[in-house]
């Protein structure tokens, strides 16, 4: 009998001492040879991942604030809201009680009991607080240069969630592949020239559509309900279309809820019938709840907002009721901030509205050779590769990445409608910048969808990224006013005879 480590490994016999060197050798040759940048990016591992992520956030961010230029990075906006909003906060205040700053040009602030609020959601301001606290006031804080930096998140994350779709089979496309379409959100969209903004209009979209990414990232497996809700709760906060969503984690968690997976065989109804005789209720209901408590602490949020302001306790957004602009009656006319009467018009804007060519005498006489109107120009001409969600490759066999399409779609399909109904096309703006509300959406649906990027993919691509590039280049930039058509009564969409 032996007293220790060391007498046991001296009466070891020789082939007892054999085997454990070959095993000591085996597992030496399994590990990951080479230096530390070896190790970190490595095919498949969570560290490449997230270095990858990485690059493209920085690449996306220089080359934001490369074309944004010194306007947004070394001043505020002139439409710095958000800011204006924080210091509010930080000064004890719900509304601003000088009023608007005269360089705001009293654009888009809501007035209501004497009082002068600001309308828009609230998270992009409280995360500005801290660094509005920093700087001492909204005028000292580059709220434009914070925007930037916030810009390069979503595509960033589209990335890691293109990746899981790659790495739990629901996607055929490959890393490369991924870190493509990645790149296409960021410059081939209207994201591009929405990052380079920095007012108050963009900022919104920028937070919101990291925040869908991340959602999309932690709702996809019903994976994370708890940080999925989180992220639609925070959505709800920025942008509140978003908040239509929802259904990509609610019929996830179904599917996932399902003990042996989502019968595959056989006629709907008895397939849903026996969908349901599998369902684990409990196991639903735990992410049901997990799903809905940040969401309706966001609820909360807004209800305490609106009764702080108003005097209405109501969860939902009304403050854009009592802006001081000139289409305020417009809404009061046709029951509020979406109708049908709205639908026509935001149709034709984000589905025909094109450049216009000028006469040869008006464009010799200005200097450019076409002009895009300011109400932004059709979503197909922007991003033509949208064309390629309207015929996804056939799911023969693949019922998970069948599912998944057509969840994603129906998730996208209700704030697409949202913005067509809305009293607003988007004005000012290059292109239909609604569309952000959803582009993360459709990103995963060309995604899914597997289409081969060819040639034609490829031109479809170039002219993307070219137009979209001359938009944030371009927009709200007075040395290129020539090239855009501005009216302020918003009621011409196309070219006058």
């Amino acid at each position: 009998m032996t007293t220790s480590n060391g007498s046991e490994a001296a009466d070891a016999t020789p082939g007892t001492k054999a085997a454990a060197g070959a095993a000591s050798a085996e597992k030496a040759d399994a590990q990951p040879k080479g230096g530390l940048l070896t190790r970190w990016t490595r095919p498949e591992t969570s560290t490449r991942r997230l270095l990858l992520a990485a690059a493209l956030y920085v690449a996306c961010s220089g080359v934001f604030a490369a074309i944004a230029g010194p306007d947004r990075l070394v001043q505020h906006t002139p439409f710095n809201h958000y800011a204006l909003l924080a210091n509010a906060w930080l000064h004890g205040h719900q509304d601003l009680p000088g009023g608007p700053p005269a360089y705001t040009q009293n654009n888009d602030f809501a007035e209501y009991g004497g009082k002068t609020y600001i309308s828009f959601p609230p998270l992009p301001a409280a995360l500005m607080l801290p660094f509005v606290k920093l700087a001492g006031s909204a005028e000292d804080f580059r709220d434009g240069q914070f925007m930037i930096w916030l810009a390069g998140l979503a595509p960033a994350i589209l990335f890691l969630g293109l990746e899981k779709l790659r790495r739990t089979a629901r996607s055929p496309r490959s890393e490369r592949e991924n870190l493509f379409l990645s790149l296409l959100f960021a410059f081939g969209t209207v994201y591009f020239f929405t990052a380079v903004e920095g007012t108050v209009w963009f900022a919104a979209i920028v937070v919101a559509a990291a925040l869908q990414a991340l959602y999309v990232l932690f709702a996809l497996d019903a994976e994370r309900p708890l940080l999925a809700g989180a992220m639609l709760g925070c959505a709800y906060l920025t942008r509140p279309t978003m908040l239509a969503a929802a259904p990509l984690f609610a019929l996830e968690a179904l599917r996932v809820s399902v003990r042996g997976g989502l019968p595959a065989e056989g006629p709907w109804r008895p397939r849903i019938r026996e969908a349901f005789s599998r369902l684990d209720v409990a196991a639903l209901a735990r992410r049901y709840s997990l799903f809905a408590a940040p969401i309706l602490a966001a609820f909360a949020v807004v209800a305490w907002m609106n009764w702080s302001r108003y005097g209405r306790a109501t969860p939902v957004y009304f403050d854009h009721q009592f802006l001081t602009v000139a289409w305020r009656g417009r809404m009061a006319k046709w029951g509020g901030m979406f109708s049908y009467h709205f639908l026509a018009k935001n149709l034709g804007i984000a589905l025909t509205s094109l450049p216009w060519l000028p006469p040869r005498s008006e464009a010799a006489q200005f200097g450019a050779p076409f002009k895009i109107n300011e109400h932004g120009l059709a979503l197909w001409f922007t991003t033509p590769l949208y064309f390629w969600l309207l015929w996804p490759k056939r799911f023969d066999g693949q019922r998970d990445r069948k599912w998944l399409y057509v969840i994603v779609a129906l998730s996208a399909a209700v704030p697409v409608a949202m913005g067509l109904l809305y009293q607003n096309s988007g004005w000012r703006q290059f292109g239909y910048r609604f569309s952000n509300d959803y582009a993360i959406l459709l990103f995963v649906l060309l995604a899914i969808g597997a289409r081969p990027m060819r040639y034609l993919f490829g031109i479809a691509a170039a002219w993307g990224l070219a137009w979209n590039l001359f938009g944030a280049a371009t927009f709200d930039k007075a040395a290129f006013d020539r090239f855009y058509f501005r009216e302020g009564s918003q009621t011409i969409v196309y070219q006058p005879d």
